[in-house]
């Protein structure tokens, strides 16, 4: 297939799309999710309209109930989908916004082959893994692809080949290509390549059982990825290449950089976009990736460097909280600043271990993020009131933003051991609590307010400055409980300004104080609308304060 003269319309350069289709193999967390991302970051700068899927095992129908120690973060999308975190990779790499397609799971494929059963869709046949299920991933491949109008459909599947759970996914991946072309399908094979410390010598032996599996399913990979330690040598080159049948110059190297937004130069240096071209007849256009590496550059060369704290509840576990450093690195690419991130585990200040005045000794900025349940929460109020007294930069994220009520309303309002009734269910002041509409639905996922609402400004207000002076801007929301309507008055009469609130003015949707160098809480995530090209404002600004705040030049 070549560049086509006849358009699908005035946004589509090819007539049948192509889809690229990204497996991995030896073991999970191999940063296939980047690999994906960067090459279809590439792809996009070639000109080209992409449309990412991840395609993930588990029986889960979305990743909105699972914990954190066990995926990582759950990122919710503008239409409230929660979804695997990879999906964030996506949307910061590409700066644009995915939907509830973008992200399927075993769980939404056997919920509509059930459903399409019981409707009697299947006219009396026995249902199975195959045709059924396959059938069934294929057409939510094309039909994503064409809702999107894509050029190029990047497919990543959760997993390593070998799996029980990924196996239907991989002999779907194996029939379109049998159906749409080999011409317009490119494998690509994210293995990993071990240097034991004894020997030294680069091991390729993972790989090859590898890519045998894969081989075993039916599929040859066009490309290997090989996540290493160090570069990839021409020897171990030579012995993939010879092993699992593949030309040597389709063996890439991803080895260790030092950030994640390094990964699309690597991959571009070494032809990698270049060669998927080529097997799709289409021209490689060479464009210079000159924006990227002046941003990086500002990472490797900082004029600044501040160091934030991050108060949560799973600091043990960073992955839980992937959106927001990838909000602080885009505003460290911007702003030439090194962040240096201190983890507090409010629980040690909770016990008296530490105090709050020990533990943020020496930050130039202070994060809560959001977060659910009652562990760590008194520890990460008296956070909040060290930082408002002491006049060090604050930003609340969901959960944040209602904590700083609760101190607000404990030590400004007078309204002693006021809390959220998630916390304390009989507290005298329920100053956050969950509204009574909400109350009402049962499914669980179901009382929260997920996906992208709208806030009114408040005129003049630090938030309507930071949001370009807006009257209505938009965040994404995943939470349950709101700042009680009852206690509106009390608080903003004591000095706490509602500077952003719903349309129809009964939720709090951003908070601030005043003779404050930057005290900002949202009830939203704006983490995750960050992106490489643009920051979240609140962040931006906040990290912003953070230097000033102390003059912070190295």
């Amino acid at each position: 297939m070549i560049l086509s003269k006849k358009f699908k319309n005035k946004n589509s350069l090819l007539i049948v799309p192509k889809y690229l289709i990204i497996t991995g193999g030896v073991l999970s967390g191999l940063g296939k999710g980047i690999v994906s991302s960067s090459i279809a970051f590439l792809l996009k700068n070639q000109g080209f309209k992409i449309c990412p899927i991840k395609f993930d095992g588990y029986l889960n129908v979305d990743a909105g109930t699972m914990n954190p120690y066990e995926h990582g973060e759950v990122f919710v999308l503008d239409d409230g989908t929660e979804c695997d975190m990879d999906l964030g990779n996506y949307e910061r790499f590409l700066n644009m916004n995915l939907r509830n397609y973008n992200n399927i799971t075993g769980g939404k494929i056997f919920r509509l082959i059930i459903e399409k059963e019981r409707r009697g869709e299947f006219l009396g046949k026995t249902v199975q893994m195959i045709p059924h299920v396959t059938n069934e991933i294929k057409r939510l491949i094309r039909e994503t692809g064409k809702k999107e109008n894509a050029d190029m459909v990047v497919i990543e599947i959760g997993g390593t080949v070998g799996d029980i759970e990924n196996s239907y996914f991989i002999e779907a991946m194996r029939q379109l290509a049998l159906e749409e072309g080999k011409e317009n399908c490119f494998f690509i094979h994210l293995t990993l390549i071990p240097a034991l410390d004894v020997v030294g010598e680069q091991k390729t032996k993972p790989t090859q059982q590898s890519v045998k599996l894969l081989l075993e399913a039916g599929i040859q990979p066009d490309m290997i990825i090989c996540r290493c330690r160090e570069r990839l040598t021409e020897k171990t080159k030579e012995k993939i290449s010879l092993f699992c049948n593949i030309d040597k110059n389709a063996v890439i190297s991803d080895h260790d950089v030092s950030s994640i937004y390094e990964i699309p130069i690597l991959l571009e240096e070494q032809g990698t976009v270049k060669r998927i071209l080529e097997k799709f007849h289409l021209r490689y256009k060479g464009r210079k990736l000159g924006k990227l590496k002046e941003l990086l550059k500002n990472l490797k060369n900082p004029k600044y460097e501040i160091t934030i704290g991050i108060a949560g509840k799973y600091t043990t576990l960073h992955d839980s909280y992937v959106s927001i450093i990838e909000a602080l690195n885009h505003c460290a690419m911007h702003l030439a600043c090194k962040i240096n991130i201190r983890w507090i585990e409010t629980t040690e200040i909770e016990k008296g271990a530490i105090s709050a005045q020990e533990a943020l000794q020496g930050i130039d900025g202070l994060i809560v993020p959001g977060g659910f349940g009652a562990r760590g929460t008194e520890g990460k109020i008296k956070c909040i009131e060290y930082v408002r007294k002491n006049k060090v930069p604050f930003l609340g994220l969901c959960l944040g933003l209602q904590l700083a009520v609760v101190e607000f309303a404990r030590n400004v309002c007078g309204l002693n051991n006021a809390n959220s009734t998630e916390i304390n269910p009989k507290t005298k002041y329920p100053v956050i609590d969950m509204l009574p509409e909400q109350k009402k639905v049962k499914e669980k996922g179901g009382t929260m307010r997920l996906g992208s609402y709208p806030a009114i400004l408040k005129k003049g207000s630090v938030v309507w400055q930071i949001y370009g002076k807006k009257r209505t801007i938009s965040e994404r929301h995943r939470h349950r409980f709101e700042v009680n309507p009852r206690y509106h008055k009390i608080l903003q009469s004591k000095g706490l300004i509602f500077s952003g609130i719903s349309p129809d003015r009964r939720l709090v949707e951003f908070i601030e104080i005043k003779d404050h160098p930057f005290f900002v809480a949202t009830q939203a995530h704006p983490e995750f609308k960050s992106r490489i090209e643009r920051p979240s404002p609140l962040f931006f600004h906040f990290v912003n304060a953070c230097i000033n705040q102390r003059n912070c030049k190295i």
